[in-house]
């Protein structure tokens, strides 16, 4: 199963951010809750965390994009079991 990471609107008045960093790569294995990816809004940099563990299978929003609150910024294929 496909999971999306998903760019979360952390504020009001926050309706986009950019990807300042990915902490892993399109193959890696992540686990739920491990921080994923860094990215910047007007008020602050925050990282997304994974929301479930599996491997990291696909990159949608590269380092230094911006992307839209709600945005699907890569995907997760989950683990079996």
């Amino acid at each position: 199963m496909t999971t999306p990471i998903v760019l979360p609107k952390w504020g009001m008045g926050i309706d986009e951010g950019t990807v300042i960093r990915w902490l892993k790569a399109e193959g890696d294995s992540v686990a739920a809750g491990e921080p994923i990816v860094e990215i910047e809004t007007a008020k602050a940099s925050q990282s997304v965390d994974a929301p479930v563990s599996g491997r990291l299978t696909k990159i949608l929003v590269a380092e230094g994009e911006t992307a839209l609150v709600n945005t699907d910024l890569g995907t997760i294929e989950q683990h079996d079991g």
